[in-house]
């Protein structure tokens, strides 16, 4: 008896010391983990600071750039994970206390508390990586700092001091610095380039002229040049026949959408080589090809990052609004930012989703936008197999039956499109807000209009297919391959 005591008594003290070193190191994590989030907003906020700094400032140096770059990335990291960690601490919370209030038996608080610390563990392990990189990068920005305070202001226009991301320019940051120091340094007038070309390459939607457009905006480019050029790339040569009426120092901006001959890249180049000297040449295109042609070293454009569009987005989305306060909204917006990235990213999808959303902060409406958007996107991939930016910019239609509750398809508008001028139009957020709006026969649909320079319109030719739909409806065994133009 004595020893059956003795055995019961021992057991109960080592249950009793293992759950005081479990609670303690529980609490030791939680703690860690909290100091870990403190220290990571802490450093968002001096690189946000720097990255903000620098954006005030004309850099040529290289070297600072490819920091600037760095920089910003782990900022847009960091960013993202901080909003992960609280929306997950929010989440797990809820969770525990829901099962609590609904089960009491041990076991399901147990399963609960479980899934609680695995989740802990993960976003444990995101939050120190973040904050690794973030470290990293802060640690080597104190000579970046010192040279930066050497680096010309630049003149402050209202929409870079206005704190609203529709208004400026989302990140690019090195790229804008390269393009200005491109557009900003003189050129050597003994060179074997009188005229330096500076090719800006990228997808479509990445942004290459509201770069560009940006860049042009500065105050010492605009005095720089005695004027700015738009050029179509397919009708290159026509600009020869202006020789006598083009004079001074210029600008000359490109679009090629095809490649074009050295020959008559040669004469295009030799003929702003006589018209005057200081000139410069951008080129922008998709077309890697044309790189060739450039003095310098080229800018290339990506699409966004996971992370950049997760924080364009929420911005976006949110607006003014504390994201704190509509956690069930962040959970659907990361679904949506996942829904953009299989999307490669597109801005004009980003732009188009928020500015919906903006203006309903109702989760039923969120998830029902998310599920349509869900669905575009698989119908059209079935269809064509490629992404609907994609087959848009080749020129084909897109699916938008999802949206408008109805069998329509978009197609680019352009001259080529015959439309009759009574055509009605409408926005893409009217029709996914109200299907109703949809207008009966042909109409326009406008996707999104930019805020900022040159204030693209994205607009599309919409037209029915139901009658193609209907025949295709028999063919259920056969893989539909597209609605012809």
């Amino acid at each position: 008896m004595e020893v059956a005591m003795s055995v019961v008594a021992s057991e109960v003290v080592s249950r009793f010391i293992s759950f005081l070193m479990d609670k303690y190191q529980s609490s030791s994590h939680a703690e860690s983990e909290e100091k870990v989030l403190e220290r990571l907003q802490h450093l968002l906020m001096r690189a946000c600071t720097i990255v903000e700094e620098a954006e005030t400032r004309y850099i040529t140096n290289s070297g600072m750039m490819m920091q600037l770059k760095m920089l910003s990335e782990a900022m847009y990291r960091g960013y993202s994970v901080l909003g992960h960690s609280r929306y997950r601490a929010l989440q797990a919370g809820a969770r525990i206390e829901k099962v609590s209030s609904n089960d009491s038996s041990s076991s399901s608080l147990y399963l609960a508390k479980r899934s609680r610390t695995t989740t802990d563990k993960v976003t444990c392990l995101e939050s120190r990586g973040a904050l690794e990189s973030l470290e990293f990068a802060i640690a080597n920005m104190v000579e970046f700092i010192v040279l930066l305070g050497g680096c010309e202001r630049m003149s402050r226009r209202p929409y870079d001091v206005y704190l609203y991301t529709d208004n400026f320019m989302f990140s690019r940051h090195a790229e804008k610095q390269k393009l200005l120091s491109f557009l900003l340094q003189h050129n050597d007038p003994h060179g074997d380039h009188a005229v330096a070309v500076l090719p800006v390459i990228g997808g479509p939607t990445t942004g290459k002229k509201t770069l560009v457009a940006h860049v042009c905006g500065d105050e010492r480019v605009r005095s720089r040049f005695s004027s700015v050029l738009h050029l179509d790339g397919d009708n290159l040569l026509s600009i020869l026949d202006h020789g006598r009426t083009m004079v001074g120092t210029m600008l000359v901006v490109i679009e090629f959408a095809s490649d074009i001959g050295d020959d008559d890249w040669q004469k295009f180049h030799s003929f702003f080589e006589r018209t005057g000297r200081g000139s410069k040449i951008i080129i922008l295109s998709k077309l890697k090809i044309l790189v060739r042609f450039g003095s310098v070293i080229p800018i290339f454009l990506t699409v966004l990052s996971k992370d950049e569009l997760r924080y364009l987005f929420m911005a976006l989305a949110f607006g003014s609004v504390d994201r704190a306060e509509h956690p069930r909204l962040v959970e659907i917006g990361d679904e949506f930012v996942k829904v953009l990235n299989n999307m490669q990213g597109s801005l004009i999808a980003a732009n188009s989703y928020a500015d919906v959303l903006r203006k309903n902060l109702n989760v039923q409406f969120w998830r029902s936008t998310l599920d349509k958007g869900k669905r575009f996107l698989k119908r059209n991939l079935s269809i064509s197999g490629v992404q609907p930016s994609t087959h848009l910019a080749q020129g084909h239609r897109v699916d938008i039956t999802d949206f408008a509750l109805h069998p329509l398809s978009m197609t680019r508008y352009t001259i080529n499109v015959s439309i009759k001028e009574e055509s009605p139009s409408v926005t893409l957020g009217g029709i996914i807000a109200d299907p109703s709006v949809r207008p009966e026969g042909d109409f326009i649909l406008t996707s999104w209009v930019s805020r900022l320079p040159p204030h693209k319109s994205f607009v599309y030719f919409v037209t029915s297919h139901a009658q193609d739909t209907c025949e295709g409806s028999a063919l259920s065994g056969r893989k539909r391959r597209g609605v012809p133009i």
